[in-house]
């Protein structure tokens, strides 16, 4: 039989408390990771699938140059502009993170592909210059109901129940007006954002304005010369990634459902790499305009988005 002697007994005792504490710390470290890598849980709910058409309904009143800022943007998510143009960082690239988290989906979605829609305008104010979430809908109802987002987006003019109170802009989904498809209520999604222009730019337009509150550093030159529109683009991006990705309120979120984290709003603030609360982060700059910006689109457009929430790698992901 093996003895021990004081010495080899003190020995493994030393080895018993490292192993322990070894095993603590890696289990610790398990849960960590774990814990980010969940940061977005899937609710095993659809999501938006197939090719899908964006209709924008314009409420009030609308320069035509504002309205090809937005339409552009839209253009640009389609890997077909990309291919054309070839320029880098893009809208498209941008966009792709969206398609990992249909990778991970345990629901077997078929490839998003959006594409511009209809243009709808409604610039005589026919619900007032005041609306309520139920009159947004109303209004988000008058596009396609089938295969599509439609777009409310309403003008500087207009204000609308929570804006600049709680949000910028809002996403969610209503029943479809056209009947039962298989049996089935029907879905369609749809997206509100407002021109913060004059409303409230320090906090839906930043950082091309100065924010309300927080560190206080110079606002940065819109890319496209328009506070109030280049503001709506990165709240239009913002909740395009969260539509995509949690039309229906069951796909990939974390918090409560009424207000959610999803694949952009985890990422609130950060545009490029370096943000930190008051400072976007490292962007690229035009070189005649002095603009910032970190993405390419259609005909020539520069655009700044949003970082997402890149699931595959637990962090934000950044173009620039």
């Amino acid at each position: 039989m093996a003895t021990f002697v004081p010495s080899q007994c003190f020995l493994l005792i030393l080895l018993l408390i490292s192993v322990f504490h070894l095993s603590l710390a890696t289990r610790r470290l398990n849960e960590l990771v774990q814990d980010q890598s969940q940061l977005l849980h899937y609710h095993n709910g659809p999501l938006l699938s197939g090719k899908i058409s964006i209709n924008l309904i314009w409420y009030g009143k609308f320069k035509p140059s504002q309205k090809a800022i937005i339409a552009d943007f839209i253009t640009s998510l389609s890997s077909s502009t990309t291919q054309k143009q070839n320029t880098q960082p893009s809208v498209t690239t941008w966009w792709k993170t969206t398609e990992k988290y249909y990778h991970l989906s345990t629901k077997r979605a078929s490839a998003l592909s959006l594409s511009l829609g209809k243009q709808i305008l409604d610039d005589n104010y026919s619900l007032g210059k005041s609306l309520t979430t139920k009159q947004l809908v109303e209004l988000a109802s008058e596009g396609d109901q089938k295969n599509a987002i439609n777009v409310v987006l309403t003008s500087a003019d207009v204000a609308v129940e929570g804006f600049c109170m709680s949000r910028c802009g809002t996403h969610g989904s209503s029943s479809s007006s056209v009947g039962h498809i298989k049996g089935k209520n029907y879905k369609f999604a749809y997206i509100w954002v407002g021109n913060s222009e004059t409303q409230c730019p320090g906090q839906c337009a930043w950082p091309f304005h100065q924010p309300i509150y927080g560190p206080q550093n110079p606002p940065l030159i819109a890319p496209n010369n328009d506070v109030g529109l280049d503001g709506m683009v990165i709240n239009l991006a913002s909740l395009l990634a969260g539509t995509a990705t949690n039309p229906f309120g069951n796909g990939y979120f974390q918090g409560p459902a009424e207000a959610p984290l999803e694949a952009a709003s985890a990422c609130t603030g950060v545009y490029g790499k370096g943000a930190y609360p008051g400072y976007a982060g490292n962007l690229l700059v035009d070189s005649t305009t002095g603009a910032s910006y970190n993405a390419h689109g259609a005909n020539g457009r520069k655009y700044l988005l949003p970082a997402l929430y890149d699931p595959s790698t637990s962090s934000c992901s950044t173009l620039v």
